[in-house]
């Protein structure tokens, strides 16, 4: 092989690593800074942090493989996309909305927790929120359910982390968003607003161009 593709590689290898341990570094100090993962010693459960390129980014995930075979799976029913979007065409506004880091908002059970422990390579943590993992879709539905109840299917659509805001009648979209924003309060569910938009005559919405 030439020597300067030799160089040219580990040259390339070596501004990877780096990329990757800053992006590691980073995602750590954000989540230590909202005190969702405290440091742990000798924990039954250990797996390894993960990072994947996406989008030209790195990601950092938590590979719980072990953990999901041993867990029972919630069977919970995750709703129906084309059923969502039948019953939303027609509308005269739409508002969609995004819940911020989703899966972080729902609090792990404190006997649970020591269960999500994963390595680095400064220390072992644990997560005291939600991570991504099996289950997690199942576990963030039931809790929207809960929380819109009395407006999914008639002013709202919730679709795991992916929500948004109908009407037939103009004149009644504030009064709609009102009311979903009083449930968001009301149990503290927090919105990205980065993705959000409202009051549109159209938008994307699971995959679909709703109008």
């Amino acid at each position: 092989m030439h020597p300067l593709r030799i160089q040219t590689s580990e040259a390339e290898a070596t501004k990877m690593n780096v990329e990757r341990l800053q992006a590691l570094n980073d995602e750590i100090d954000r989540l230590l800074k909202v005190n969702f993962i405290p440091k742990t010693l000798y924990p039954d459960w250990l797996t390894n942090a993960v990072l994947l390129k996406k989008n030209g980014k790195w990601r950092v995930c938590v590979d719980f493989t072990d953990l999901s075979r041993v867990c029972p799976k919630d069977s919970f029913l995750l709703p129906s996309i084309n059923q969502i979007i039948d019953t939303t065409t027609g509308h005269e506004l739409l508002s969609f909305m995004d819940a911020y880091s989703g899966y972080n908002q729902i609090k792990m059970h404190p006997t649970d927790e020591d269960k999500t422990a994963f390595t680095t390579v400064c220390a072992i943590y644990y997560y005291k929120i939600m991570p991504f993992g099996k289950n997690a879709e199942a576990t963030f539905q039931r809790m929207v359910n809960k929380v819109f109840k009395v407006l999914i299917g008639n002013t709202m659509e919730v679709y795991v982390d992916d929500m948004l805001v109908k009407s037939l009648d103009p004149s009644n979209h504030i009064k709609h968003l009102e009311e979903a924003f009083s449930l968001l309060r009301k149990f503290n569910v927090k919105l990205n607003t980065e993705k959000c938009t409202f009051k549109v005559a159209f938008g994307k919405f699971l995959g679909y161009l709703v109008t």
